[in-house]
């Protein structure tokens, strides 16, 4: 009886042993896969001019969830509270051929309750830039126009991040 036991622990080791290899095994070599952004979307360093005094400030573009050819511009928040018109965080179409941004009026802005923003002018150009350190980047330029301050529109103009120390601001 001792040793139908210890045949039995042997054979469900082996079984256990077995299914537990069987179990990593990854079905090939899976692709992760990208978005449909991915070109255009990064962290970029933007000359703000904020009451006549240059202000750089970091940004991020990426995509949407719904994975199309919509992306957010997004100040992280880093923007001047003061006035409160230039925190910036929006929904925009992207021509993915070339780069524009689609015209889009009355856009939300994420970031002010019940305001929103107009879009213009916008246009990321692959390799038109050049970073602090001088490094040949890409470069991204839009126009803004809020809707508690109709009529007063904002350039902002930069170039892509990096990561080198040497342009970091």
């Amino acid at each position: 009886m001792k040793k139908l036991k210890e045949n039995i622990l042997k054979i469900l080791c082996g079984i256990l042993i077995s299914i537990s290899f069987a179990s990593c095994d990854a079905g090939g070599d899976p692709e992760a896969g990208g978005t449909t952004t991915q070109d255009f979307a990064g962290d970029w360093f933007i000359n703000v001019k904020i009451e006549g005094v240059d202000k750089i400030i970091r940004f991020s573009t990426y995509n949407t969830s719904a994975n199309d050819n919509t992306m957010f511009i997004d100040d992280n928040g880093l923007s001047q509270t003061k006035p409160v018109s230039h925190l910036l965080k929006a929904k925009y179409s992207i021509d993915m051929s070339n780069g524009n941004f689609a015209y889009i009026a009355n856009t939300p802005n994420l970031r002010q309750t019940n305001q929103t923003v107009t879009i213009t002018n916008g246009k990321i150009e692959k390799m038109a830039g050049t970073s602090k350190g001088g490094h040949t980047v890409d470069k991204i330029s839009f126009t803004v126009e809020y809707s508690n301050e109709p009529g007063v529109k904002y350039d902002y103009v930069g170039t892509k991040r990096t990561g080198f120390k040497e342009d970091e601001y």
